[in-house]
């Protein structure tokens, strides 16, 4: 009895040994994912990032006055120089992530000026469903004024009031209502087209692609510089989200001008709005040249 009482024992302290080990080791595993995951968040927010959002060159919507979105059209030849010029301006910045709506003509601003970038040249363009410009529904391939003529005279203004204070969640709403209406209006069953978005939708993707990719990129080795390839309004609804003194451009963003956002330890400071200085400096070198 005494011999089976002391194999009991042990056999009991065994196991009480290998559980108190494999706690220790749970225990210890633990504590090395918890200290990984802060050692990953402290580098998340050491490293500071500056963003360059440029937006696309000129394209054949453009050059007509209508309505583009989702909708997409190629770049002109004269919104594929400027874009190039932009390029040489941008030349001697090193980035080390480029990101781009996936809207053709802002991958194709993306391309043209990594073209120009030695340093960068070999980076894959990421595309993003978010960084997309405002859907305008079925104002798509409308002419430009009607659209904003029916927002003007909405917020019972003339068109040059509207325009000289520009809201752009004013104007998002607007719009997302006024096409609402007119599919009302023509009995045009849900599903059948993608609706105009209201300002919220538009500013929670932009923001959500946004800080995903300066989580993502916080986390790489680099010069800290990243190039972001997006539309006038977007860029534009995105500024206005982040900043509460930020005030649009009264004509809008320019075709392949930049603005910089800087990001550091949780925080976003602007640097810049509509800079056409890079376009500008790289068409002096091509003259030059």
């Amino acid at each position: 009895m005494k011999k089976l009482l002391i194999k009991s024992s042990i056999a009991l302290s065994f196991v009480m040994l290998l559980s108190g080990c494999q706690n220790g080791e749970s225990t210890q595993a633990e504590q090395t994912q918890t200290t990984e995951t802060t050692e990953a968040s402290q580098a998340s927010d050491d490293n500071e990032l500056t963003l360059y959002l440029v937006r696309h060159g000129k394209t054949m919507l453009n050059t007509t006055d209508r309505v583009q979105g989702w909708s997409d059209a190629v770049l002109t030849p004269a919104g594929e120089e400027v874009v190039t010029d932009a390029g040489i301006g941008l030349k001697d910045i090193e980035f080390q992530g480029v990101y781009s709506s996936d809207s053709g003509r802002a991958i194709q601003t993306a391309d043209l000026i990594l073209a120009e970038n030695e340093q960068s040249k070999d980076l894959q363009v990421q595309k993003d469903s978010g960084l997309r410009e405002f859907n305008f529904g079925t104002y798509e391939g409308d002419l430009n004024d009607s659209m904003w003529q029916d927002v003007a005279d909405k917020q019972g203004v003339s068109l040059e009031e509207f325009q000289a204070n520009m809201d752009p969640e004013v104007f998002a709403d607007s719009v997302a209502e006024l096409d609402q209406e007119q599919m009302a209006e023509e009995g045009v069953e849900e599903g059948v087209n993608w609706p105009a978005e209201d300002y919220e939708t538009i500013t929670d993707r932009l923001t959500e692609s946004l800080d995903q990719i300066v989580t993502d990129e916080a986390q790489e080795s680099g010069s800290g510089n990243v190039l972001v390839t997006s539309h006038g309004l977007s860029i534009t609804a995105l500024l206005d989200t982040l900043f509460d003194d930020f005030k649009a451009p009264e004509d809008g963003l320019d075709n392949a001008s930049v603005c910089i956002v800087k990001y550091k330890d949780g925080n976003y400071s602007l640097e810049s709005v509509n800079d056409t200085s890079y376009a500008e400096e790289g068409e002096k070198a091509t003259q030059e040249n």
